[in-house]
């Protein structure tokens, strides 16, 4: 008989250890500090008034002295003519950048097709690449099992075809303890519930041996809770609060939730609040 407790795979990322959990809740978890490096103008409105410039060497050189785990660098492209740009732009960044990588697509199946890749083929060290999907992994995972990467591979907020993609990327060479699973989520509301179930449900297929759902997760919710109009505009009562205010624990409360629910890494936008879930760890 095993008595070996299954657990989630542990994924070494330059001296981080990712997941190699065997019980949940977690207690220890990963940060990610989100920077949109490409049109840096088009950042959040708390983020942007917390860098308070648009040279990406210089916030690179802020960021860095945020108490993120992994500095994590959003490619807001617009088009596809812009890809070479990009990738002249981050092989420039590559020597002022200590921290683990992470570098991330514009959400756009035409454009992250192409210009994932690309940004790959510029990188020196292995670093996490966010994300493929079931439109682009055929593209997207030659280059990154090639490159050494982690790759996060994101489904839409559904169990079954989450296993199917991270079976889909094993085929065709990526390593299981490669894998990081984004199942997508909301950041707000119904959105942020159900994605909070799906999340529960696979780390706990993957603690009772699922091998195809055992990866750690990372979560994007941040991201998605900074979008919604509560965390941009001030076309509310004063029961809301200022906008700023509103903005910062949208992000903390959406940070909470998807912690709890299971995710590994957590994607952040505002510093200052990387230090306050630390804080809570």
């Amino acid at each position: 008989m095993n008595d070996k407790p299954n657990q989630i795979r542990t994924i070494n990322f330059n001296n981080l250890k990712i997941g190699g959990e065997t019980s949940f809740p977690i207690f220890k978890h990963i940060y990610v500090l989100n920077i949109p490096i490409f049109n840096p103008d088009e950042n959040f409105e708390i983020v942007k008034n917390y860098y308070q410039t648009n040279s990406p060497q210089e916030i690179i050189q802020k960021a860095q002295n945020s108490e993120a785990d992994i500095l994590g660098l959003k490619f807001n492209i617009e088009k596809t003519e812009q890809i070479p740009k990009a990738a002249e732009l981050l092989d420039n960044l590559l020597p002022y950048i200590k921290k683990p990588l992470m570098i991330q697509g514009i959400n756009n199946n035409s454009i992250d097709i192409e210009l994932l890749p690309e940004l790959i083929k510029v990188l020196k060290v292995p670093a996490i690449i966010a994300f493929a999907n079931d439109n682009t992994y055929k593209k997207i995972v030659p280059e990154v099992v090639k490159g050494n990467h982690i790759l996060v591979l994101r489904s839409p907020i559904d169990i079954n075809l989450a296993k199917e993609l991270n079976i889909l990327s094993n085929d065709m060479g990526l390593d299981l303890n490669k894998i990081l699973i984004d199942t997508d989520i909301g950041g707000l509301g119904y959105g942020l519930e159900y994605g909070y179930s799906i999340m529960e449900k696979i780390k706990l297929e993957g603690l009772n041996g699922d091998k195809y759902l055992n990866m750690p997760m990372i979560s994007f919710a941040c991201e998605e809770s900074l979008k919604t109009k509560e965390a941009k505009t001030s076309n509310f009562s004063e029961s809301f609060g200022n906008l700023k205010d509103r903005a910062v624990f949208f992000e903390l409360s959406s940070a909470s939730a998807v912690k709890a629910a299971g995710a590994d890494v957590v994607v952040m936008n505002y510093p200052p609040n990387i230090s306050t879930m630390k804080g809570l760890e």
